[in-house]
């Protein structure tokens, strides 16, 4: 199978789909890569290191004629002319994006996407990686734009002997809210998380030695918490759906003035009801008074690591797909449910809901 990779094209995104070891991996396995020159430039990958791994450069227009796609995020605006009836595999956040959806179903294109695979325990393999690294890049956005140069409060986030550190408000305990939990613990602020689920409350109340306040979730118990904040951190997901909207204009209102939120859910749409996306160019706008962080491709920030991070989780998936797509689904329960859009059809039960589909 020819396998193409794309330079990413979203603002700032600096991540590639494939790292030269997994192209050798492919090409060891019988696969050609055709790689778009420079893709891996913003993760540190230079295009000899594709040409000694046994991958061919080529054009955007060469990658994505490929029989299998592989991308990081989803299909830009200047990109769906370029979709046709192969294969993609990707970032999609179709719940939050019909016109994409609509573009696929209209090329035939079968359409995988990272965040809907998972496995029989809920678990999402490849959404994980990601769900981590933009954790604990939250409190680091956090804490930079609570400074007052950035618009903030001019809070340490640590702070001083003598003066407390900021007030933390984590919303959801899942794995990006766990990792921002973590992140903020060691950073010396005072945390609260909240969480509809007992069970990961209970653990991260142990992981952390009693050093975290853990909160079942209300709304009463959100509202007191977000409005005492300094730094809000939304992290609610729901595999395949629209993000629910957790934090309301009032709240944000109530807020003092400089505090900061982000939205590491806006790919779903955002938990927060002002959150619109922005980009690592200009990454918030105020509300009321406070600052919303909402860029739409966080890990970005951390091309390195970032893709690294994806490709040892996605690799062993995409050599299944180059082995043949029909078969691989069939097998693999987890990557059935990672087919969003097949035969010009949205296929994913919730993502058909939630585009009214």
């Amino acid at each position: 199978m020819l396998v193409g990779v794309p330079t990413e094209t979203k603002n700032r995104e600096t991540r590639v789909a494939l790292t030269p070891s997994g192209a050798h991996a492919l090409v060891a396995a019988g696969h050609q890569v055709v790689v778009q020159r420079a893709a891996g430039e913003g993760s540190a990958y230079e295009d000899d290191e594709y040409l000694l791994a046994g991958a061919v450069l080529g054009t955007a227009a060469d990658a994505w004629a490929a029989d299998l796609v592989l991308k990081v995020k989803e299909p830009q605006p200047e990109e769906l002319p370029l979709l046709r009836d192969n294969v993609l595999f990707t970032f999609l956040h179709l719940a939050a994006n019909p016109r994409l959806a609509d573009a696929l179903c209209t090329a035939g294109t079968t359409a995988l996407s990272y965040d809907t695979v998972q496995l029989d325990d809920g678990s999402l393999p490849l959404l994980t990686p990601m769900s981590e690294v933009a954790g604990r890049l939250a409190v680091l956005e956090g804490a930079h734009h609570l400074l007052s140069p950035q618009g903030g409060r001019g809070v340490l986030l640590p702070g001083v002997p003598g003066v407390p550190g900021a007030r933390v408000t984590i919303l959801g305990a899942g794995v990006a809210g766990s990792n921002a939990v973590g992140q903020a613990v060691a950073m010396g602020a005072d945390v609260t998380v909240l969480d509809l689920s007992l069970p990961k409350l209970r653990a991260l109340d142990e992981r952390f030695g009693g050093r975290v306040s853990t909160v079942a979730s209300t709304a009463h118990t959100v509202e007191d918490a977000v409005l005492g904040a300094d730094l809000v951190i939304g992290a609610v997901l729901v595999p395949g759906r629209p993000a629910p909207t957790v934090v309301s204009h009032a709240m944000v209102a109530g807020m003092r003035r400089g505090s900061v939120l982000v939205d590491i859910a806006i790919d779903q749409g955002g938990c927060l009801e002002d959150s619109r996306p922005t980009t690592h160019d200009a990454p918030v706008f105020e509300v009321e008074g406070s600052l919303l962080y909402c860029v739409a491709n966080m890990p970005a920030a951390v091309g390195s690591t970032a893709t690294r991070a994806l490709a040892n989780v996605t690799l062993p998936y995409v050599l299944r797909l180059a082995s043949g797509v029909d078969a691989a689904v069939r097998d693999d329960a987890a990557l059935a449910r990672g087919v969003n859009v097949r035969g010009g059809q949205v296929v994913h039960p919730a993502v058909a809901e939630a585009l009214g589909v």
